[in-house]
């Protein structure tokens, strides 16, 4: 048996299913047929035996009444269709008709039935020449003898013959149809797997990360292909945010790249020439560490904002220490401002150090844009956080677009900045399940409002789940 599922191991899956079709097929086929053929054996036999015993019953008043007289058995008795009757006594000695040419084959069985209450005996046996035949004995009365009744089995055997002939017949023509229909069925059956294969085939050749229609799928099978299909969407919208990534990446860097390069060159040429003055010197080495501070900001940010999703380590976090501690980083380089903070109670499951980011993004942006000694709202209240600001607010035009990658409006591409703080936000919300959106405060500045997942009371923090 192992040899034989190794040997299916090696082989291709339809050509597993086929045989593995045709073997279930086939074994369900002869376990019926070999059923059915034994079934029709007995059911012969035991007809043949109940035909001997109405012979046997019929004539041993007779048999017995000749015996008793004169130790002989009665031509009367005789039997057509090459029916043997005999006579047999305790020591095993037979009575036969005169002239009887058919002898049978007494077994010791016979003779427990050479008694008045003797019991009935039912057998198969042969006669002298070896030809079979079903063997009934009775007692025959006060005689001291059984009277032995056999019936030819030939026809019986026959009839056995012709059937187990149609048994061979009907197995071998299951075994060509099993085979013709399991080679349908596995090739339909497998249709959608082939499809599915050739389409990971496909994309391991041409790097077409492209969904596929698969036909004919139903159950397992359609799931599969779904998963198949969603994971084809996802790598896709991966590599399309990578490539807009690195698109925009590579813009974003060539401004200051090119302006460090200017700046290294005036001063690489001012090596040989000497042409330019301490305070000219002292201004392209300012602009020059300005430039490498805005590289150093923009990689910072690139790094993190293609971060893996599971990066983070995410576990039960109070949202109002996270808030906090966000807070006083952002409210010691904005001391001119106020900070108006109110903080419910709220916990989450996620990653701290990524909360504290995206709320400190959130704040250097309020202090960025509002004017010295203004205030700054900073609400926690129930799943909501929203941070408000006095500033001049986002034009309504730029509201669907704040979050993009290096999205900066006309208002603030004179300001400093890499255009990725808000893009950062909006990837890790959206990484603890949450949702971020932008709009007015109340005094005509921009309010960011997040929505996270949690709860407002740390006992029923078990019953949350961890974002996948």
């Amino acid at each position: 048996m192992e040899g034989l599922w190794s040997y299916l191991r090696r082989k291709p899956l339809q050509r597993r299913v086929t045989l593995l079709t045709v073997l279930l097929v086939m074994l369900a086929i002869l376990v019926s047929n070999v059923a059915g053929y034994i079934a029709l054996r007995h059911t012969l036999v035991a007809a043949s035996q109940s035909v001997a015993f109405s012979i046997a019953d019929d004539i041993v008043s007779d048999t017995t009444a000749s015996l008793q007289q004169s130790g002989t058995l009665l031509p009367e008795s005789r039997q057509a269709g090459g029916v043997i009757v005999e006579a047999v006594d305790p020591t095993g000695r037979v009575v036969r008709f005169p002239g009887e040419t058919a002898e049978l084959v007494i077994e010791p069985g016979d003779l427990t039935a050479a008694t008045p209450d003797g019991p009935r005996v039912q057998r198969t046996g042969v006669d002298t020449r070896g030809l079979p035949y079903v063997v009934v004995a009775v007692p025959a009365g006060a005689s001291g003898y059984a009277l032995v009744v056999a019936r030819p089995l030939g026809p019986v055997l026959e009839i056995l013959s012709t059937e187990r002939l149609i048994v061979l017949c009907v197995v071998l023509a299951s075994m060509v149809g099993a085979g013709v229909a399991g080679f349908f069925v596995a090739r339909s059956a497998l249709r959608p797997v082939r499809q599915l294969t050739a389409a990971v085939q496909h994309v391991t050749d041409t790097r077409d990360f492209q969904p596929i229609a698969i036909k004919y799928a139903f159950g397992d099978l359609s799931v599969l292909a779904a998963s198949f299909n969603q994971l084809m969407r996802a790598i896709t919208r991966m590599r399309e945010r990578q490539s807009r990534l690195v698109a925009d990446a590579g813009h974003e860097l060539r401004t200051p790249l090119t302006s460090l390069t200017t700046n290294v060159d005036l001063l690489s040429s001012d090596l040989r020439n000497g042409y330019l003055s301490d305070t000219q010197k002292s201004q392209i080495l300012g602009d020059v560490r300005a430039q490498l501070g805005e590289l150093t900001g923009l990689v910072g940010d690139l790094v993190q904002l293609s971060r893996d999703d599971s990066a983070g380590s995410f576990k039960p976090t109070d949202l109002r220490t996270v808030v906090q501690a966000a807070v006083e980083r952002v409210r010691r380089r904005g001391s001119d401002r106020v900070f108006d903070v109110s903080l419910d109670e709220f916990h989450v499951i996620g990653d701290p150090d990524g909360l504290e980011r995206t709320v400190t993004n959130l704040l250097d942006n309020a202090v960025k844009w509002s004017p010295s000694g203004s205030t700054i709202r900073v609400r926690l209240e129930g799943n909501r956080l929203r941070v408000a600001d006095s500033g001049p607010g986002i034009p309504e035009a730029d509201l669907p677009y704040v979050f993009d990658r290096f999205f900066r409006g006309s208002s603030a591409r004179k300001t400093p900045g890499t255009g990725l703080g808000l893009s950062i936000v909006a990837k890790t919300i959206e990484d603890h399940g949450g949702s971020v959106s932008a709009g007015r405060s109340d005094d005509g500045g921009a309010e960011f409002t997040i929505q996270l997942p949690g709860v407002t009371h740390v006992e029923a923090l078990p019953a949350v789940l961890v974002p996948a």
